[in-house]
């Protein structure tokens, strides 16, 4: 299998993280990446390769131009603003359903809080740079899956699946998920299936093709009525219009272990055949850990190899995303075992 890493991933340093109440030490940062990638060099499941460099345009399939443009620009305002020597870029407030949503603020304060989901997904100095060398990660693992190639792994971070049209979320800043599954239909795909067994609910993706029939969207995760993201996630979130039946949320309580998990994930894959879909993405996590951090299933390592053999029973090319997981040892053991697991079965 074809690993596609960039370590621009180290320029993105978040330095504080909003955890039950208090400012602290990040969940998420250059650690996780690094994790994934010894553990993937030593377990031997690939070969390692830069990714392509597929500009910024292109997110356009996903993204719309004012939020690519924030996003580019958002550290210099808030260096212009607040110094350099700042700390990360956090917006003061979230637009609610009941205010405007048509102007943009003109302050750097404003533009933030327009464009953000949540309170706790820091900009800094390398955040642009990160997030668009892991949106090609997934690109040319797409690429590559599209070019007739059974699989590719995009170790990209930070990850992707909390990012909507317009907003960052969840530690995620740009779509790639999406961006991936875009690809494999510009490329002549039909029908594409993402499969999202990250412990948090995508929320980006599925609100991204909730109403398109060309994508089915699934997803194994934390219920929301406990867990982020908290409004997105439930089960009667079946798709709408041309998308109606292409959405499925299967969503688990507190302290799920593999006695639930596997009946969720075989719900999961024949969902996905019944689709019929001509590619898969992976939205992958290794955050259903039981030693997880911020997490609360109880997976095992050795749960993972039969995650990656249920994806390979549905015998298509297959697009791997690294995403979720703030454990190094579960990182570093559990995204090659599920990896090996699929190239196994």
């Amino acid at each position: 299998m074809r690993i596609i890493y960039s370590d621009a991933h180290e320029r993105h340093v978040p330095k504080l993280d909003l955890v039950n109440g208090e400012l602290g030490a990040p969940a998420e940062g250059p650690f996780r990446a690094q994790a994934v990638l010894d553990g993937v060099r030593e377990a031997g499941v690939g070969r390692i390769e830069a990714p392509q460099d597929w500009g910024r345009e292109y997110l356009s399939r996903i993204h719309t131009a004012a939020y690519v443009d924030f996003l580019e620009s958002a550290w210099d305002e808030w260096a212009a603003a607040y110094g350099a020597d700042a700390a990360d870029a956090l917006p003061l407030a979230r637009v609610q359903h009941d205010m405007r949503r048509d102007r943009i603020p003109r302050s750097i304060d404003g533009k933030l809080s327009y464009f953000s989901y949540d309170i706790g997904s820091p900009i800094g100095p390398g955040t642009w740079a990160a997030a668009l060398k892991s949106a090609h990660c997934a690109t040319t693992a797409a690429d590559i899956v599209a070019g007739g190639e059974r699989a590719a792994f995009s170790l990209g971070r930070p990850g992707g699946h909390h990012a909507g049209v317009d907003y960052y979320a969840g530690y995620c800043y740009l779509a790639i998920e999406a961006l991936a599954a875009q690809h494999l239909l510009d490329r002549g795909a039909k029908k594409v299936a993402i499969l999202d067994v990250d412990y948090h609910h995508g929320n980006g993706p599925q609100s991204i093709f909730y109403r398109r029939g060309d994508v089915f969207y699934g997803s194994i995760h934390g219920d929301p009525s406990d867990e982020y993201p908290f409004f997105t996630g439930y089960a009667d979130e079946t798709g709408e219009g041309e998308g109606e039946g292409a959405t499925l949320n299967i969503p688990l309580p507190f302290g799920t272990g593999w006695r639930a998990y596997e009946p969720a994930l075989a719900h999961l894959t024949e969902a996905t055949r019944r689709f019929g879909a001509d590619a898969l993405v992976i939205a992958m996590g290794v955050d259903t850990h039981k030693d997880d951090p911020i997490s609360r299933f109880r997976l095992e390592v050795d749960h993972y190899p039969r995650i990656g053999a249920a994806i390979a029973s549905l015998r298509l090319p297959t697009v791997w995303i690294n995403g979720g997981g703030y454990d190094a040892a579960a990182l570093k053991a559990g995204v090659p075992a599920m990896l090996a697991g699929f190239e196994g079965a």
